[in-house]
């Protein structure tokens, strides 16, 4: 049908257009198939440039079998490629009947489009360049056949075809293939475009392997068939929609015109089946097959494939792009305006400056935070950058970031290991307490031998006022770390310890992580305050939540509910107060270190008064030392008669009450602060003037002399001299003596609990235990009534179950007692008796006044008076014997209080005793007994004497 060109004006027409035909045909039907799809091809191409592509070729007509032979094909190349110059005097291609095999792994060659192979055999490469120079730029294209028993990729079966040679190769090659014309070698790359089917008939050589080929022709058919016209209209409607999805199609479409001409019936088949996306059994299926019907059905069959899996794609596409949210579209559009932002040099919006300032918190100190914590971090960046500014969850996110970043991940302060300036900074802080001074310079020791500190949990334990909470204010000086300090006392909620979860409203971390971002070190001093008055409520069981926090094997990775990441606070040195160890619960005691501080001796007290007390409380009020002297009588009544309580707070109180009445007087007397200039000899006037008054202590204030000062002074620069000057300096000093100081606290309050000149019948001393520190107080026996089987005992002074207890086995003993001394005194028989502790109003409970009570009624019952100087203290059983006790050191110094010479104690208590300081035990005479027999000696030596 394709009519051969005559003539050089028709090569020079079909070189430069696409697709406009120089042939004639015979039929009308393939004018009408002809110019409709050149229609078609004209729509779908976008790119009308005749000068697209620089090659045209020119193939003899293969598929009707109707036209002429075959005629030339002429290559013209602009390019000095290697590229084959096939001149028009080459042989015709049907006169190639012996042909180089050449094996195609991936897809067969169809006539007019090209393929570029790879061709790694060197004999193969070889044979087609030698082929090109012998001007026979003809090879046969044959497709591999699949390996049944293989499933190896396609860069393995290529691998393998090469391998094969001979009748292996020939046997696993399709009969039929494609005449290739060769039209570039570049390397090892050779590019083909096909001709003409071919069929092998036999081998000729094995290596390279060379076939014996027919050329072979479609089958002859009808062209006014209309199935086929019609079937033929199906595949360019098809073609149509196909060309328009992919610009890579129209450009095979322009260069198959180029190349082969006008499109007829075989060749529409052809270019159907070679653009379609099937399989190569498909596309082989097709190169087979000679019959012209069944080629265009199987073409269409592929179309229809492509056209539907385009569909698929697109609908996948759009399912896809559906799929995107508001919310996405807009972070992208977001981002797009950040960065014109950032090009314009325009300011960032709240959100990346956020980002940014968290990025830079965290920046140098990267290295020391844990990798699953910057994990976290970069993931609630990423987070932050995707929500919106006016959702809550951007505010939740904001404040998760903000403490997280506010940590002070692996960022220690540097501790001081110098025990001697340790020693000085307690020493100045604190008068005595050498075992609590003793126990902080063993933790600097060891952490100077070890080189660095483990945090511990130190628990003090005292009464109210002796000093916990300053105690733990030196410690951190002396550590030189930072100080924090809480209280827990009410405390019934976990979440403050432990910390909110996120997703409550106003959710807060917990005391800790508070404790982390105020000092900004991961080793401070935590002072928790109060641990013994910890609370239960609904909210949990703080003291149970306050076990993660105090162990040392869990707090390297304490869990903050808020912050959801560990946190290491092994390196912490937690400090605890408590009035009362036996409240804190027993879990939560055994991980604490117990040091005891039992309150103040008087010396210590005048110390203390002198040293710190004044001091703070004078320069507090703004009034200078030479204004005012307080002696040191008026501080010994004042701690005696009016502060016996173990701690010093009440003691502060009564100094500033005494100072607050002083500046009074001295406001309302018209004192002002001196000049700066006159401050040296003001202060020379001042001494004079107090040395004048050290002698009369009677009246409470006394005007100092006028003095008339008339210096001169030469500057040291040479200057000229200062012309002399009056002052005269009115100065009132207060004093502040034991006869006056009633003026300013007030009357005495203690007055009970002096000591006996003569201790009456039925009355003991004994030592007790409170809160407040220690105390002494006296038991008291009387006879209500006597008479034959009156025994009886009655208990008053507001006692509690175990103090009942203690007194009816005190009266079972002392009844044994006496009948072993006196067996005919019938005393507890015949006796109804009134035990009372005074100060009734006062709860009292606790096992420490059996033996107290024992003497007390045996006193009554025996008509003998107790020593008047003699305090006890233990716990009797049944059978006599002495139980130890607690609280040695207050019951010690409320003994020196109250004036006492002589203690007993029971035995067991005498290692507490010789741990006591030597001020503590000084002037004391101390018996430790383990029978009551011992104290019955004792307490009535002096009665049996007399």
């Amino acid at each position: 049908m394709l009519k051969a060109l005559r003539s050089s004006s028709c090569l020079q027409q079909a070189r430069f257009t696409t697709g406009a035909s120089c042939l004639q045909y015979n039929s009308r039907h393939v004018t009408k198939l002809t110019s409709s799809f050149n229609g078609v091809l004209r729509s779908a191409l976008a790119d009308k440039n005749p000068k697209l592509f620089q090659r045209v070729f020119f193939c003899s007509d293969s598929s009707d079998g109707s036209g002429p032979g075959p005629v030339s094909a002429i290559e013209e190349v602009e390019s000095k490629s290697t590229a084959a110059i096939v001149p028009t005097s080459i042989k015709k291609p049907d006169d190639f009947l012996t042909v180089l095999a050449l094996p195609l792994s991936h897809r067969p060659l169809f006539p007019g489009f090209y393929m570029p192979i790879y061709v790694k055999d060197p004999k193969l490469l070889a044979a087609l360049v030698e082929s090109r120079k012998r001007q026979a730029p003809y090879a046969g294209a044959f497709l591999v056949k699949d390996d049944p028993g293989s499933e190896a990729t396609g860069s393995d079966t290529e691998k393998n075809i090469y391998a094969l040679k001979g009748k292996d190769l020939l046997n696993r090659l399709h009969e039929v293939g494609t005449l290739a014309q060769i039209t570039s070698i570049q390397g090892e790359q050779v590019v083909l475009i096909g001709h003409r089917r071919l069929r092998i008939t036999e081998m000729v050589s094995e290596d390279p392997l060379t076939v014996q080929v027919d050329h072979i022709k479609d089958l002859p058919y009808s062209k006014d068939d209309d199935v086929i016209k019609a079937t033929s209209f199906e595949v360019i409607s098809t073609l149509r929609d196909v060309l328009k999805t992919s610009s890579l199609w129209r450009d095979h479409a322009q260069t198959y015109t180029q190349h082969m001409g006008d499109f007829n019936y075989s060749r529409l088949a052809d270019f159907g089946a070679a653009i379609s996306g099937s399989n190569k059994v498909q596309c082989q299926q097709v190169l087979e097959e000679l019959d012209v019907y069944n080629r265009l059905r199987l073409s269409l069959e592929l179309l229809k494939k492509e056209m539907e899996i385009h569909r698929i794609q697109e609908s996948i596409a759009k399912a896809i792009e559906e799929k995107i949210s508001t919310e996405q579209r807009r972070y992208l559009l977001n981002e797009q305006y950040k960065a014109i932002k950032k090009e314009l040099g325009l300011e960032t919006d709240d959100k990346t400056a956020l980002t940014d300032k968290f990025r830079d918190r965290i920046e140098p100190n990267k290295d020391n935070i844990p990798p699953h914590v910057l994990q976290v971090i970069e993931e609630e960046l990423k987070k932050l950058q995707l929500l919106e500014a006016s959702s809550s969850e951007f505010n939740v996110t904001r404040n998760y970031l903000d403490w997280l970043t506010a940590l002070p991940w692996g960022n220690y302060s540097d501790e001081n290991f110098n025990v001697a300036q340790a020693q000085q900074i307690l020493d100045e802080d604190h008068y005595g307490l050498t075992d609590v001074k003793e126990r902080i310079l063993e933790f600097i020791a060891v952490g100077k031998l070890r080189g660095t500190s483990q945090g511990k949990i130190i628990c003090l334990s005292g009464p109210p006022g002796v000093g916990k909470t300053s105690i733990g204010r030196s410690i951190a000086r002396a550590l030189n770390r930072k100080f924090y300090r809480f209280s827990v006392g009410g405390l019934s909620d976990v979440a403050e310890i432990k910390g909110h979860r996120r997703t409550y409203i106003g959710a807060m971390p917990g005391k800790m992580v508070q404790c982390l971002k105020s000092v900004g070190t991961a080793n401070p001093l935590v002072l928790i305050d109060e641990i013994d008055k910890l609370g239960r409520g609904h909210a949990g069981d703080p003291a149970s939540a306050m076990l993660e926090l105090l162990d040392p094997e869990q707090n390297a990775n304490f869990l903050d509910h808020y912050l959801d990441v560990p946190i290491d606070l092994s390196k912490v040195l937690f400090v605890c107060t408590a009035n009362v160890v036996e409240t804190i619960p027993n879990p939560l005691l055994d991980r604490m270190e117990i040091i005891p501080i039992a309150g103040y001796i008087t010396d210590e007290k005048m110390h203390i008064a002198r040293d710190y007390l004044e001091k703070t409380t004078r320069d507090a009020c703004g009034i200078k030392p030479q204004q005012v002297e307080v002696t040191d009588a008026a501080l010994l009544s004042l701690i005696e008669n009016y502060c016996r309580e173990a701690g010093v707070r009440n003691l502060q109180k009564q100094i500033e009450k005494i100072y607050r009445k002083i500046a009074l007087q001295l406001v309302r007397q018209g004192v002002q602060k001196e000049p700066e200039s006159s401050e040296t000899s003001s202060d020379k006037q001042i001494e004079s003037a107090t040395e004048s008054n050290e002698s009369n202590d009677d009246t409470t204030t006394e005007e100092a002399e006028v003095v008339n000062i008339n210096d001169s002074t030469t500057l040291a620069d040479g200057a000229s001299a200062l012309k002399d000057t009056e002052a005269t300096i009115t100065i009132d000093k207060v004093w502040v003596n034991e006869d006056n100081l009633a003026d300013y606290v007030g009357k005495p309050v203690f007055h009970a609990e002096r000591m006996y000149d003569q201790t009456p019948l039925g009355v003991v001393m004994g030592l007790a235990w409170t809160a407040m520190g220690g105390s002494t107080l006296y038991i008291e026996t009387t006879t209500i009534e006597q008479g034959d089987g009156k025994a009886a005992l009655n208990l008053t002074g507001q006692l509690g179950d175990v103090m009942k207890e203690s007194a009816q086995i005190a009266h079972t003993v002392a009844r044994a007692i006496l009948a072993g001394k006196d067996k005919e005194n019938n005393f507890f028989a015949n006796s109804k008796l009134h035990l009372h502790v005074p100060a009734g109003a006062t709860p009292k409970d606790g096992p420490s006044a059996g033996c107290t009570m024992i003497t007390s009624m045996l006193s009554l019952a025996m008509n003998m008076n107790v020593k008047k100087d003699l305090a006890m203290t233990g716990e009797v059983t049944l059978t006599g014997r002495v139980l130890p006790i607690g609280g040695v050191k207050e019951k010690t110094i409320a003994a020196r209080r109250s004036g006492v010479k002589t203690i007993i104690f029971p035995l067991a208590n005498k290692r507490d005793f010789d741990e006591l300081a030597p001020n503590v035990k000084e002037g004391l005479d101390v018996h430790f007994v383990d029978d009551y027999n011992q104290i019955y000696d004792l307490a009535f030596h002096h009665t049996q004497e007399k």
